[in-house]
């Protein structure tokens, strides 16, 4: 063998040396890097099975190890002190994306233990969502956030702003389709439709089954505020149900309520067709808030959009809410207003309240003003018959900034409510339906569940006196009882206050 050769020989065999002491140097450094353990705690692990007394090692971003082990000797500690340990709350109908503009620690979120927001909701979502996510990718939340791709946003950009009230002709459904398909390859997780709003309540169900056929290339889903949540419920049901067939995605009814007091009491039927659906191969599921009390525009009661239709405005005030149940919430044209039922501006105008009703309505028109109003329209046993079937998960469809409490209170509510005041859900069912379940109905696979190799979104919270503060009369109050959050490894929350980390990513579709 020439000299030459042998030279390359050992050169080549002393970079192998170096390369191979260099790998093992570097994997003891990752294996002896210090690691969390969060130790004494009762994990409630997402998946639904009996909770256990254990600790949990996160190196990272995710968790390394979960059971009844010592921590090491370079383990960071902290003394879980027998508390619930918990995956962090998944809100699958979210609008705390307006709370991450005015600060991006999005404390009403964070504050009642959310780790992952999923917005774009009720059709409305931003465009491009390569914009929002490259945004959100420099200047990260204290959460996650995933987001849906929204009907009625890409019905503006196609039908514009004048043109809008009618059926979108096979061109447009097109062209909208076109862009749907761009935010599917952005990440999103699908489509969402707010079929009571405009204007996607003039669109054909053909128009939205059309662009539902676009999702299943993808793996993509279909979430939905349903075309009628009161008059007209079952066939909305309907609607979606065949979304799903037709499709063959899965499906999911926003913020599942009965709006009509007549209906009342049907949620054990309406329950039955969905099951129905389900045998039948139809992936549907929903989500619930714990309010009896919604929050929307002034017109979202009337359906045939005929604004100056006193009895249509009868009607609203007496089978699907009442004048003392609707309280102003937002109301730019005049804002001495909010904060008022319609029953006590009528009373203070000397007029009918379906009057006042279609008056607010007329103003806020006329000076292009936003307005949003909270409406009492549920039936509490309707909310407990929603919670008890096994495919619901909770949501908050909330945001700090309003005057509905749900944007600061809807996930420790949900645990008082239905877990400790009536047992309606074991501990164990009711953190499934905030952790695990949301992730399998958003097709997440990575959270949701308290287990190696997943991240380490979590939350540290007391069962015994986990509570909601907000109210109507002080909406921004913060809940109580939860003692630490952690988002992707780092803590967020330390139960007095935000530590100031903004370690949240943006979730793209699998």
């Amino acid at each position: 063998m020439c000299k030459e050769r042998r030279k390359q020989i050992k050169s080549r065999t002393v970079l192998h040396t170096f390369l191979v002491f260099f790998t093992l140097l570097l994997a003891r450094l990752l294996v002896a890097q210090p690691a969390l353990v969060i130790k004494h705690v009762r994990i409630v692990d997402g998946t639904g099975n009996p909770s256990f007394i254990g600790n949990v090692r996160i190196i990272g971003d995710h968790i390394d190890r979960i059971g009844s082990f010592e921590p090491g000797e370079t383990d960071s500690i902290f003394d879980g002190n027998g508390l619930v340990l918990s995956p962090g709350f998944i809100d699958s109908h979210s609008h705390h994306d307006a709370d991450y503009l005015a600060d991006h620690h999005v404390i009403p979120a964070i504050s009642q233990g959310i780790t992952t927001i999923v917005v774009g909701q009720d059709g409305s979502s931003n465009l491009p969502l390569s914009g929002f996510f490259s945004n959100l990718e420099k200047q990260p939340a204290a959460v996650n956030v995933a987001s849906y791709a929204g009907h009625n946003t890409l019905r503006w950009e196609v039908l514009g702003n004048e043109d809008y009230r009618r059926e979108a002709t096979t061109d447009e459904v097109v062209r909208m389709g076109e862009l749907l398909d761009q935010e599917m390859q952005s990440g999103a997780l699908g489509l969402s439709t707010g079929l009571e709003y405009d204007p996607g309540i003039y669109s054909s169900p053909d128009e939205v089954l059309q662009l539902a056929m676009r999702l299943k290339p993808y793996q993509g889903r279909y979430i939905s505020h349903l075309r009628s949540e009161d008059v007209a419920l079952e066939k909305a049901i309907g609607e979606i149900i065949n979304i799903g067939k037709i499709c063959q995605i899965p499906v999911q009814i926003s913020h599942f309520k009965i709006g009509m007091k007549a209906k009342w009491g049907s949620a054990t039927m309406l329950i039955g067709r969905l099951d129905s659906a389900r045998k039948e191969g139809v992936e549907i599921t929903a989500d619930v808030y714990p309010y009896t009390y919604w929050m929307s525009t002034l017109k979202v009661l009337f359906p045939e959009r005929d604004f100056t239709n006193r009895g249509q405005a009868e009607y609203a005030l007496s089978e699907l809410t009442t004048a003392d149940g609707m309280l102003i919430a937002t109301y730019d044209a005049n804002p001495d207003y909010v904060g008022k039922t319609i029953a006590e501006i009528a009373r203070a105008a000397g007029e009918d309240p379906a009057d006042t009703y279609l008056r607010l309505i007329r103003m806020a028109d006329e000076q292009h003003a936003d307005e949003s109003v909270i409406g009492t329209g549920m039936d509490e046993a309707d909310i407990r018959q929603f919670y008890r079937w096994p495919e619901s998960n909770v949501c908050s469809d909330g945001q700090g900034g309003s005057l509905h409490p749900r944007g600061y209170g809807a996930f420790p509510r949900f645990i008082r409510m239905y877990v400790r005041d009536t047992k309606v859900l074991s501990l164990e069912e009711a953190v499934h339906k905030m952790t695990g379940l949301t992730a399998y109905h958003l097709g997440i696979r990575d959270r949701g569940v308290i287990e190696a190799g997943k991240y380490a979104d979590m939350v540290l919270w007391d069962p015994g006196i986990i509570t909601d503060h907000a109210t109507t009369e002080d909406p921004h109050a913060l809940s109580a009882g939860i003692a630490s959050v952690w988002v992707n490894g780092i803590q967020v929350w330390d139960g007095q206050g935000i530590t100031g980390a903004l370690p949240g990513r943006v979730i793209r579709r699998d």
